[in-house]
């Protein structure tokens, strides 16, 4: 058995005195785990570091087993990330809700909206946003996905400012008005079409708006709490937010 494939590393550990199993998230075969001869070197230790994209060349007797990976850099940024503790943590958090995913279960559109968060993982307004659209898809390829399109009430497209926690699906103001306490918030920039960039509140509105269904959905059920990752995130992204003065620029994200 062999394939080629790219991939974004998520992680790696020790395996015996030389090698690591690496784990990667791939364009075309999910997240994927195999051994690296050597992985421990001085040559390899710079490029098995998460974050990193590589190329891939996979190789098994049989699609079962764990395999043997052959790695070539492509871009090596792991090094950026390492001066802010929202990257780290955002690093940490993006591999956590990969794992939460089935190994080797294709799934192209979150392998690219990962390179994409990579990308901007170190401008905290655009990593917030980002990440937490990442939480949405994970959801959605999960089978829980939200609908924020239009108002489970009434159908309407326009001003869905509520998300129903017991469907999952966006409230307008005027339906959801009289239950507001009971809904949660729908941040602007969430919203189709929105252009918006999320003040710190929106931010934190969407983060609880992604966590309680995440929790409900994937956490409780597991038997899981919420990663360390994802709180170490949320808080040092809001002290970065905190520092950047206030604006309202189009969404970059």
């Amino acid at each position: 058995m062999e394939w080629r494939d790219d991939g974004i590393i998520l992680g790696t550990r020790r395996h015996g005195e030389t090698s690591v199993i690496l784990e990667v998230m791939t364009r075309g075969h999910g997240r994927h785990l195999g051994l690296v001869r050597g992985g421990r070197s001085r040559k390899m230790q710079p490029v098995l570091q998460a974050g990193n994209r590589v190329e891939l060349v996979w190789r098994a007797r049989l699609d079962e087993h764990l395999g043997f990976f052959a790695v070539e850099p492509v871009e090596l940024k792991a090094a950026q990330f390492m001066d802010s503790a929202a990257s780290i943590y955002g690093l940490q958090l993006l591999a956590a809700h990969l794992r939460l995913l089935p190994e080797r279960d294709p799934h192209a559109g979150l392998y690219e909206t990962l390179a994409v968060v990579l990308d901007h993982l170190r401008e905290p307004q655009d990593a917030a946003e980002l990440v937490v659209r990442f939480e949405l898809l994970v959801l959605e390829e999960l089978g829980f996905g939200l609908d924020l399109q239009r108002c489970a009430a009434t159908g309407a497209r326009e001003d869905l400012v509520y998300v129903s926690p017991k469907s999952g699906r966006a409230v307008s103001r005027a339906a959801g008005e009289p239950w507001r306490d009971k809904l949660l918030a729908l941040p602007e920039f969430l919203q189709r079409g929105s252009k918006r960039q999320g003040d710190e509140a929106a931010i934190a509105d969407a983060f609880r708006l992604t966590g309680f269904f995440l929790a409900r959905h994937i956490y409780e059920p597991r038997g899981m709490d919420e990663p360390d990752a994802r709180i170490g995130f949320i808080a040092a992204l809001k002290k970065a937010l905190a520092s950047i003065p206030p604006h309202n620029g189009e969404n970059a994200a």
